[in-house]
C-alpha cells in the first residue's frame, strides 16, 4: 500500500521537518511512531521542508507499506503514539504511483505578523511581533510585483540546494486581520527561507524604509545583500499542498 499522510503540527519544539542529526524532527518521530505500530522500518517522503520554528495545517507525506494496513486504525494509533504537537489529520490510500514530494503541483504557505504596541502573551509562538504601524497600501503594492514568474535569488538564503532560482508565483496577498498583518502567498516551489526573506523585506516597506516599487528593481538585481532580513520561523505556516 502507498499510504498518505496529511498532518498538522506545532514547529516550535522541532528542528524542522527533516531528519538530521543534530535536533528532534517531525519527520524522526513520525517515523518512529509508524514503526511501533507496523513492525517494520520506513522512510516517510515529505512533500516539503519546513525548518526549525515554522509549523504546518496541511503538510503531506507518503510511505510503502508491504502489508494492507487498516487506515482508521493507523489515523487512531498514530495520533495515540505522537506528541500533542502533532496530529494526523488524514490518512488515506493513494494510487501506487503518487510521491508526495515530485507530484505537488504548488504550495500555500502563510505569515503571520502581530502589528501591535505590545507583545501577545498568547500568539508569540505563531507570529512575529512587529511594534511599527506598519503601512498596509504600501505592502500590498509591493506584492504585486511578485506575482508570476521571476527569478528569486534576491530572496534566496545562503546554503540553498536549488537547481536554479526561478520560481512562478500564482498568487500572494496582504491583508488586515485586527491586530494581525497575513501574507499569504501560492507557488510552485520556493528557495531556502525564500517566504521570510520577502517578509523580512515588505516589513521594511510597511515601516518607509524603502519603496514599494523597490520589488521591481530587487528581482532584477538578482542580488540576497539588496533585500531586507530574515523574518523569524515561528510566524510561518505551511497551509496546504495542491496535487
Amino acid at each position: 500500500m502507498n499510504i498518505k499522510l496529511t498532518i498538522e503540527y506545532d514547529g516550535t519544539e522541532y528542528h524542522g521537518w527533516q531528519i538530521q542529526p543534530n535536533g528532534r524532527t517531525i519527520q524522526e518521530v513520525l517515523e518512529q511512531a509508524i514503526e511501533r505500530l507496523l513492525g517494520v522500518k520506513i522512510r516517510l517522503n515529505g512533500s516539503g521542508r519546513t525548518d526549525a520554528g515554522v509549523h504546518a495545517l496541511g503538510q503531506v507525506a507518503n510511505f510503502i507499506c508491504e502489508r494492507e494496513a487498516d487506515l482508521k486504525q493507523l489515523q487512531r494509533g498514530l495520533n495515540a503514539l505522537t506528541p500533542h504537537d502533532i496530529v494526523i489529520k488524514e490518512v488515506e490510500r493513494a494510487a501506487d504511483a503518487f510521491d508526495a514530494r515530485r507530484d505537488c503541483r504548488s504550495r500555500v504557505y502563510q505569515y503571520r505578523i502581530w502589528n501591535h504596541p505590545l507583545p501577545s502573551v498568547f500568539y508569540r509562538r505563531y507570529s512575529w511581533h512587529v511594534y511599527d504601524l506598519l503601512n498596509l497600501e504600501a505592502m500590498e503594492e509591493a506584492v504585486r510585483f511578485l506575482e508570476g514568474e521571476h527569478d528569486f535569488a534576491s530572496f534566496q538564503a545562503a546554503g540553498c540546494d536549488a537547481a536554479h532560482s526561478v520560481r512562478k508565483v500564482y498568487r500572494n496577498t496582504l491583508c488586515r486581520q485586527e491586530e494581525f498583518l497575513i501574507y499569504t502567498i501560492e507557488a510552485t516551489a520556493y528557495l531556502r527561507h525564500m517566504v521570510r526573506n520577502i517578509i523580512g523585506t515588505l516589513v521594511e516597506v510597511g515601516r518607509g524604509e524603502r519603496s514599494a516599487s523597490g520589488f521591481a528593481d530587487l528581482l532584477r538585481a538578482r542580488d540576497r545583500t539588496r533585500a531586507g532580513p530574515t523574518a523569524p520561523p515561528q510566524g510561518l505556516f505551511l497551509v496546504e499542498v495542491k496535487y
